[in-house]
């Protein structure tokens, strides 16, 4: 009995090991025809080879060589100049490239998604200055020099307003005073990026130092702003500017004669009776 039931568990485990094996040829010729039928689409479909993102790449990072790839993609729905390896992402001497959006991972690098090398992604962080910030000026189309402002001009800024207190030695009436020159713009309404349309800006912001911020924002709070546009290859350093109502108009304060004070000269004299009339003989004063 023993015997007819050591056979049978023989027999058993020998079924089951033949079952896995035939299991596992069966999943490898699977597996094998599936790759020859991937290997047969690939060189069906004509492709080429691009460079994608490696990973996720924030709105402003500098591209490094390490966040892209090159992987194939089809030719037929290739992005239009997309970079590939007849027209590479990175350019020998040249400075790296900015993500001008978000980027996914394996997402296509086309020029519209990426700067120029060396180029911005037209935040205003990245345009500013050590030491540097960021200060909003409200403008119109009159202080704002009609909408031909652009990221990267540079201005100079005028303050207009009354001179308080009724000190008689300040200028009366309104007083337009230059107080910032050649400051630098960087960005015109939400824009940094230079457009060649003019718009009529509400906004303008300008990159300058913590003690020029607290000026501004003092002149903004207690007089009006305006801007005057400076050329590209102006260089020149502008003079202390400041003009009066009077002065506009040409008018010159009247200053205040001294008074004139009219000095008596002292007359000594003396009373001589000559009979019933008494007489003043004028003497010298002796004091």
């Amino acid at each position: 009995m023993r015997l007819v039931f050591g056979l049978v568990l023989i027999a058993g485990i020998g079924l089951a090991g033949l079952a896995v094996h035939m299991a596992q040829q069966q999943i490898g010729a699977y597996e094998a025809a599936l790759d020859q039928e991937r290997q047969k689409a690939v060189t069906a479909i004509p492709t080429t080879m691009v460079y994608v993102t490696a990973k996720p790449i924030p709105h402003g990072e500098t591209i490094k060589r390490e966040d892209v790839k090159l992987a194939p993609w089809p030719t037929e729905i290739l992005p239009e100049n997309a970079f590939t390896e007849a027209n590479p992402f990175f350019e020998d001497g040249k400075p790296l490239r900015v993500s001008l959006r978000a980027l996914d991972q394996f997402e296509a690098l086309i020029p519209g998604r990426v700067s120029e090398p060396g180029g911005d992604a037209g935040l205003i962080t990245t345009r500013l200055k050590r030491g540097e910030r960021a200060f909003a000026i409200k403008v119109d189309v009159a202080s704002g020099v009609s909408g031909f402002l652009r990221p990267g001009d540079r201005v100079d800024v005028y303050w207009t307003g009354r001179m308080p207190g009724n000190d008689p030695n300040l200028p009366q009436g309104d007083v337009t005073k230059l107080i910032e020159s050649g400051v630098r713009l960087i960005a015109v309404d939400q824009t940094a990026i230079a457009s060649s349309d003019a718009t009529i800006a509400r906004t303008v912001t300008v990159a300058i130092s913590p003690q020029q911020v607290a000026g501004l924002a003092q002149a903004q709070s207690t007089g009006r702003l305006s801007l005057s546009l400076l050329a590209a290859n102006d260089d020149t350093v502008a003079d202390a500017i400041e003009v009066s109502q009077r002065d506009l108009l040409g008018i010159v304060a009247q200053q205040q004669q001294e008074a004139v004070v009219q000095v008596t000269p002292e007359v000594c004299s003396t009373r001589v009776r000559r009979g019933a009339e008494v007489v003043d003989i004028p003497i010298p004063c002796t004091n």
